[in-house]
């Protein structure tokens, strides 16, 4: 079974329940009806990212899916906390890709998004012997891996939040979904 197909998607949930808060972030992202398992960070080769809407429709409620997914929570009032996935994807199709999640507190959306995929695409530039300077900004090694004509696209996904006031768990989670 190699997924053709995949969407990100994101969500925040807030409840006095921690698994409750869990529950209401999948619901935000729109994935609450699948068994979900989760997978690590091979995008399979000819695997295209489509849109979210399109995903759904194409599952069924019950249904066992893989995904990679990046979840956060706390219960610590203002805290601030971040679920994100990046990926990257190769030039030539015919290759795997790769995405990773990350996990943080106290990084904004943005800084979380840029991390995740900085890593996804890293982790694919090191599979084709590209070299950079690991301690360089990530637009510099964008820049480099994009030049090496080895790298076509990367992006991510985030949810961020902050913890609620009131002590309630909060969850945030992003997630690459395999439509198969």
């Amino acid at each position: 079974m190699v997924p053709k197909k995949a969407f990100l998607t994101k969500g925040l949930g807030v409840h006095n329940d921690k698994l409750a808060s869990f529950e209401l972030a999948l619901r935000d992202a729109g994935i609450e009806k699948y068994n979900l398992v989760s997978v690590s960070s091979i995008l399979p080769p000819n695997c295209k990212i489509i849109p979210k809407e399109q995903g759904i429709k194409e599952l069924e409620p019950g249904e066992i899916v893989h995904c990679v997914l990046a979840k956060c929570e706390t219960n610590e009032p203002y805290r601030t906390l971040a679920a994100a996935i990046g990926n990257a994807i190769p030039v030539n199709e015919n290759n795997y890709g790769y995405i990773s999640e990350h996990y943080s507190f106290g990084e904004d959306e943005k800084t979380a998004g840029i991390y995740a995929e900085d890593l996804a695409a890293t982790m694919l530039a090191t599979t084709f012997g590209i070299e950079f300077n690991i301690d360089s900004a990530w637009h510099e090694r964008e820049h480099v891996y994009k030049a090496s004509g080895h790298i076509i696209d990367t992006s991510h996904i985030c949810q961020a939040s902050k913890g609620d006031q009131n002590g309630k768990w909060t969850t945030v989670i992003a997630a690459l979904v395999f439509v198969t």
